[in-house]
């Protein structure tokens, strides 16, 4: 986090000319093989986004930090005129127009019209040797302004990550008009000084600017980097979101390649196949993410490796699931595993034996997995036993949607292939009563029960993120083969814009 005030903003100077010291990425010959997640912004975006440059330009403007500007120049009458304008500060800014525009394969250009501002300070002048003698005199002064400013944004990778570079920024003077305040001085003395230091005032008024925005461009890139980085991570798991190319800016959109390997301890995760290219995405919508199925693969084996992939259930939970049919065959089925105990008394564990397997089609993310359950009794005052262990390959197809701040996985068949069945009740396994029935609970409700567990569980992992601050709008999740895409339209996120400013000044 950075620090506050002055420190704060001298210590990102310091830390960022070291970055734009390093040497640029370098990638390989072809950068979409691996490339594992893609970030698309259209120019609705862009505009939506330009509707709020107001607020960092103003934030620019006041923490420019405007050095004292001192001179002399000889008078006929009078001698030497010495001067210094100090402590200036910029208030009352207004901004009357932004506009952004997209230069393919070159910059984001921005130009604000008709800015606003009045510089105050004071003035402190004395004639000849008066310094030395300490005759001097000041006064108050206000400069007011009115400034044109052109800045063209370059996207660039820098230690692979983006890196935003605005040095290439104009400021144009439709009117720098000086006011006195405070003594009574002639007209003459006022328009000395208009006149006199206009042009150095308007060179470092330009020169501070530019580099307190070129700075601001530079600390917003890294604070959407990091609020990226901590989005893909929790806890030991996480996602490298370094960059796998350059940057691109078409007329249309903006686009960032990351690579999306896995970050998990030792676990050794590499991307040479990516089906990835620019024609999958379209520039109908706001914001696109492509990811690849490897990122998903990966995902599920680091979160296998962390012991992420079990399950509970006792109780009440485990009536719903060995009750979802009144028929004599369940009663017959529950009666024989759990021997006449009550569901109060028993536990039923749930895992996963294997890595699992997702492969995306277009009708959905099909996941494949070898799970063991185990149901154990807890008789009062007797030991407790295992009544039921069964290991079985699951194969599911699930759709994903996000609706009113929600996850939603909506399983649409799967397929169940038991390969070990042992039953206390059973212990020959002739009975096919018992192996039916679990066939149908499986997949009338174990199933929807496990991913009713997983839904609200990645919600609550995404709302600690923020997604939930978003107002997204009409959000679709789209699966293709070996890949998938969420694309969306969305509000401006003030609560970002607000933590930036918080964090930054």
């Amino acid at each position: 986090m950075l620090w506050a005030g002055g420190m704060r903003l001298g210590t990102a100077r310091i830390l960022l000319m070291l970055i734009h010291a390093a040497a640029a990425c370098e990638f390989g010959p072809v950068p979409y093989s691996v490339t594992g997640i893609v970030c698309r912004m259209t120019k609705p975006a862009a505009l939506l986004l330009n509707q709020e440059t107001a607020r960092l330009i103003q934030a620019a403007f006041k923490n420019a930090k405007f050095p004292n500007i001192t001179g002399e120049r000889s008078m006929r009458l009078l001698g030497t005129v010495a001067y210094t304008l100090a402590n200036i500060q910029v208030s009352d800014l207004s901004i009357e127009q932004s506009e952004v525009e997209l230069k393919e394969n070159d910059a984001i250009d921005i130009a604000i019209k008709n800015v606003t501002a009045f510089f105050r300070g004071t003035l402190t002048y004395g004639y000849a040797g008066a310094w030395f003698l300490q005759l001097f005199h000041s006064v108050d002064f206000e400069i007011e302004s009115s400034i044109d400013l052109q800045i063209n944004i370059k996207l660039l990778c820098q230690e692979e990550q983006v890196a935003a570079d605005a040095s290439d920024c104009y400021l144009s003077f439709h009117k720098l008009k000086l006011h006195l305040q405070g003594d009574k001085e002639p007209g003459w003395l006022k328009q000395l000084f208009t006149d006199f230091i206009s042009f150095t005032l308007k060179f470092v008024l330009k020169r501070e600017v530019c580099k307190e925005i070129n700075l601001i461009a530079q600390v917003m890139a890294n604070f959407v980097h990091d609020i990226a980085e901590n989005f893909v991570r929790d806890e030991a798991i996480g996602l490298d979101i370094s960059l796998a190319s350059d940057p691109l800016i078409k007329a249309n959109y903006l686009e960032s390649h990351h690579k999306g390997l896995v970050l998990y301890k030792n676990y050794s995760d590499i991307l040479s196949d990516s089906v990835f290219s620019p024609s999958l995405l379209s520039e109908s919508r706001m914001l696109y993410f492509w990811l690849s199925e490897h990122i998903l693969n990966s995902l599920a084996s680091a979160a296998f490796l962390d012991g992420r992939l079990e399950l509970t259930l006792r109780g009440e939970k485990l009536q719903v699931l060995f009750e979802f049919e009144d028929s004599e065959a369940q009663q017959k089925a529950a009666h024989l595993i759990f021997q006449g105990n009550s569901y109060n008394d028993s536990v039923a564990k749930v895992w996963s034996l294997a890595l699992p397997e997702i492969a995306l089609q277009p009708e959905g993310t099909v996941v494949k997995s070898l799970v063991a359950v185990e149901i154990s009794i807890f008789p009062p005052g007797e030991e407790p036993e295992t009544v039921l262990y069964m290991e079985k390959e699951i194969t599911v197809t699930i759709q994903a949607a996000y609706v009113e701040k929600k996850l939603i996985l909506r399983p649409l068949d799967s397929q169940i292939e038991f390969k070990v069945i042992n039953c206390t009740a059973d212990p020959s396994g002739n009975d096919r009563s018992i192996r039916n029935f679990l066939q149908r609970m499986i997949s009338a409700v174990g199933i929807p029960e496990v991913i009713s567990k997983i839904e609200p569980a990645l919600t609550s992992l995404m709302n600690s993120k923020g997604l939930h601050f978003f107002e997204i709008k009409n959000p679709e999740i789209i699966t293709r083969k070996r890949y998938l895409i969420v694309q969306l339209d969305f509000s401006f996120p003030n609560h970002l814009l607000l933590k930036f400013l918080k964090q930054t000044f």
